[in-house]
């Protein structure tokens, strides 16, 4: 599986974007999903993260802002960014885990999967 990350850009203080992390194949199930950035100069970090009973975790410095969320029909994973700050500006790298579909003609085999995005710029600047 190959997940292409999007959406990322230039946006003023207090603006939003959604960030886009799109998977090569059918997702059958999550296992988790996060996300996480690296700013010029620091170690990557985790943002968010989502297990499969649905449970989310936020670094305190997005709690209220950032949101996760996943639509299976697009095989498409969110992330969801409101009133964004300068200290936000990071390249966004998502991680998604599961299970995903094989159609063959004797049938679909479901296979595991733990992929990156290649990241996606973020700058939030006036």
């Amino acid at each position: 599986v190959q997940l292409q990350a999007s959406g990322g850009g230039l946006v003023r203080p207090g603006g939003s974007l959604r960030l886009s992390c799109a998977a090569s194949e059918s997702i059958f199930t999550i296992k988790s999903m996060a996300w996480y950035r690296q700013s010029a100069g620091a170690q990557r970090e985790l943002v968010g993260s989502v297990d499969n009973g649905g449970t989310s975790n936020y670094v305190d410095s997005v709690k209220g802002r950032f949101a996760i969320s996943i639509d299976l029909a697009k095989n498409t994973v969110y992330l969801q960014m409101n009133s964004l700050k300068p200290e936000d500006t990071a390249v966004y790298y998502c991680n998604v885990a599961g299970t995903y579909r094989v159609y063959q003609p004797i049938g679909v085999i479901i296979n595991d999967f733990d992929a990156w995005g290649q990241g996606t710029q973020v700058t939030v600047s006036s």
